[in-house]
């Protein structure tokens, strides 16, 4: 690797209103080389990828560039000086084309008749275009309407238009979120590619996993401090987590082996034509089932189903041994039904609105029987979720938007724990969140199953669902492909059942 930093940031510090965002952070990235960015959130990690990238100016320190002095002083000049960031949320327009987003307020002019007009050379854009896409491995026309391309595919054109800016440095913000492990693997191959291309990537994730698989070497962030760094050789999750969270913590997935009650749903047959067939599985109280496949297995539309969020062409659901119908989520809640969504964002809160009313939503029919409002009535419902999830916010009345991801997530887990649920579904539960506000959540999970709770969880992250269940129901295209038992689950034997290898391959 090259001895001499593409980029350096020294004594880099930044205040807010209260806060030290930053307090004389040093941070460097090689040429060829993927820096892993780590830290829970809170740490300032993204605080100092914003002073990067032009978003916000720090109070003092200095960046250097090739060896050059640098100050960018807004995105637009950051990606001038070959700085480029890609955000977790992709900033495309999807009404257009792949070639005019890679363009996009820097299109190519070509001079008009008697040369008194201008207009886009779409000609150029295009060219230029279909040798950005090959370079990072894409198969789809730049000619392709953005809105038909899968995520997987917008990342690509996102990392397109860095090449296109001649971007040296790109900042990866959770990269992998919405990805399932086949695009993963596409992602990491376009890393690679970069790094032999002599790109610097700062790779920033909650997944564990990812930071083994990809990166060079990791820099760890707590409380606005650079507090460790180290090559990818010498680091292990336990060192890494530690230096995270200021402290030990024995295990990040916490699992409880308390005594399964009796079957408390059931669902036969399930069935929604071209979505999900002859879904059938059980749980019982106190168990964690885990529901694990690829990205289009299924998993999201059965539980949906179940919840009635959308409508089965065939199946039968019992809970407790009797047979429901369940015909849209009001039916599903009363029954003892809780889904906590996969985008706690988009479906999960109303994030313009306090704590307080997002937990009562649910809620409304027993804290208002009257329809009369009863304010002391919803202040102690939210105080005692916020006391009994340990829910970090300055008060009730504070607007979830402004509260990290871990308590957004514990939010949606109030709001639906209030309605005393017999079975808890939890949609990708810790996605986007950092190692400790998982711990957490993995922590509340363990203790609703003691209290007797059936909950089924999907996960796409592996290790989560290996150490969080009890049971694993595989799905492939729609249908269940296997269960397996705790004891002989493991990663090889999920991925053969999940990609639809018979069993005597596994």
């Amino acid at each position: 690797m090259n001895t001499t930093p593409l980029l350096e940031m020294r004594g880099v510090s930044k205040a807010f209103p209260g806060v030290q965002a930053l307090d004389n952070v040093d941070f460097e990235v090689y040429p060829g080389e993927v820096v892993a960015l780590l830290g829970e959130n809170g740490a300032g990690k993204s605080t100092l990828m914003k002073i990067l990238s032009g978003a916000y100016h720090m109070d003092q320190g200095e960046i250097r560039l090739r060896g050059e002095q640098v100050t960018p002083q807004n995105p637009h000049h950051a990606q001038k000086l070959g700085i480029s960031i890609i955000y977790q949320e992709f900033n495309l327009t999807p009404n257009q084309s792949v070639a005019t987003n890679i363009f996009l307020g820097r299109e190519p002019k070509e001079q008009g008749p008697g040369r008194l007009f201008q207009f886009v050379d779409r000609n150029y854009m295009r060219r230029e275009a279909v040798k950005l896409l090959a370079q990072v491995g894409a198969r789809f026309s730049p000619d392709a309407l953005v809105r038909n391309l899968s995520v997987a595919e917008q990342q690509m054109v996102e990392i397109a238009k860095a090449l296109a800016e001649k971007a040296e440095v790109i900042i990866m913000d959770e990269p992998t979120s919405a990805l399932g492990e086949e695009e993963v693997v596409v992602l990491f191959d376009i890393i690679k590619s970069l790094k032999e291309q002599g790109l610097a990537i700062i790779f920033i994730t909650h997944r564990m996993e990812e930071v083994f698989r990809v990166t060079d070497r990791i820099i760890i962030f707590r409380d606005g401090r650079r507090v460790g760094g180290m090559p990818i050789g010498e680091a292990t999750t336990e060192k890494i987590i530690a230096l995270m969270v200021g402290r030990p913590l024995e295990e990040v997935f916490q699992h409880s082996d308390g005594q399964k009650g009796d079957v408390v749903l059931e669902v036969r047959g399930l069935t929604r034509r071209g979505v999900i067939e002859d879904v059938s599985f059980a749980l019982r109280r106190g168990e964690i089932l885990g529901l694990a496949g690829l990205v289009g297995a299924g998993r999201t539309e059965t539980v949906r189903a179940i919840f009635g969020a959308d409508p089965l062409d065939a199946g039968e659901i019992l809970i407790d041994g009797k047979r429901i119908n369940i015909d849209s989520p009001e039916t599903a809640v009363r029954a003892g039904l809780a889904l906590v969504p996969e985008s706690r964002q988009i479906q999960g809160l109303m994030l313009i609105h306090s704590v307080e009313r997002n937990i009562a939503v649910p809620n409304l029919d027993w804290l208002f029987p009257n329809r009369l409002v009863d304010q002391q009535k919803t202040r102690a419902l939210g105080q005692q979720y916020v006391d009994r999830l340990n829910i970090r916010t300055p008060g009730l009345a504070q607007k979830v938007m402004f509260l990290s991801g871990g308590n957004q997530q514990k939010v949606v887990l109030a709001k639906w724990l209030a309605t005393n649920p017999k079975v808890l579904i939890l949609d990708e539960p810790t996605r986007g969140i950092d190692v400790g506000a998982k711990a957490e959540v993995h922590g509340i999970m363990n203790n609703l199953a003691l209290q007797g709770i059936g909950i089924i969880m999907i996960s796409s992250e592996m290790p989560e669902v290996l150490a969080m269940s009890d049971r694993i129901v595989v799905m492939c295209e729609g249908r269940v492909s296997g269960i397996l038992d705790r004891a002989e689950a493991t990663q090889e034997r999920i991925m053969a059942y999940a990609s639809g290898h018979v069993a005597e391959q596994v």
